[in-house]
């Protein structure tokens, strides 16, 4: 699935599969992994940025992204987000931590949701995201739980089966 608004791109590959980048403007809206890579367009400044920024976090030299992005998503969604990013590198929580933070802790499942949905998967760290005792419950990205486990073992996060 691509976003329904975007006026630039850029693909390249990675240890992960194919990374596509989507951007609007100057702000990156949509990232996919191991989809076919999409026709270069547009000429975004931030999709370089972004692209060097990838890069280095799969070569190990940088452990943050900080490129600009717009979350588009419900208020439900941009609050759970907003408390997956200020996880960093080799840092995790569970589902029941994120909806505990944003205020609602019986949201566990709609949290689960909102994790799958994001759309900029790797600035927003949902792979940082574990069931209960560090359990691996899914990933929506790339080739799902392989491509999470990739993710996890490159920042060096424990997690169960």
């Amino acid at each position: 699935m691509t976003p329904l608004q975007f006026d630039s791109t850029v693909s390249f590959d990675s240890p992960v599969g194919n990374i596509n980048v989507f951007a609007l403007g100057e702000k990156v809206v949509y990232i996919t992994m191991g989809e076919p890579p999409v026709a270069l367009s547009g000429r975004a400044a931030v999709l370089r940025t972004a692209k060097k920024q990838l890069l280095d976090y799969f070569k190990g030299k940088s452990r943050e992204l900080s490129f600009a992005v717009e979350l588009a998503g419900t208020e439900f969604q941009r609050a759970v987000w907003r408390e997956i990013s200020k996880l960093g590198w080799g840092q995790t929580a569970t589902y029941a931590d994120i909806a505990q933070a944003i205020g609602n802790p019986s949201a566990v499942r709609a949290v689960g949701g909102a994790v799958g949905a994001n759309p900029v998967p790797l600035v927003v760290g949902c792979h940082r995201v574990l069931g209960a005792s560090g359990k691996i419950t899914g990933y929506s990205g790339g080739d799902g739980i392989p491509t999470k486990k990739w993710l996890l073992a490159h920042e060096s996060i424990d997690y169960r089966d």
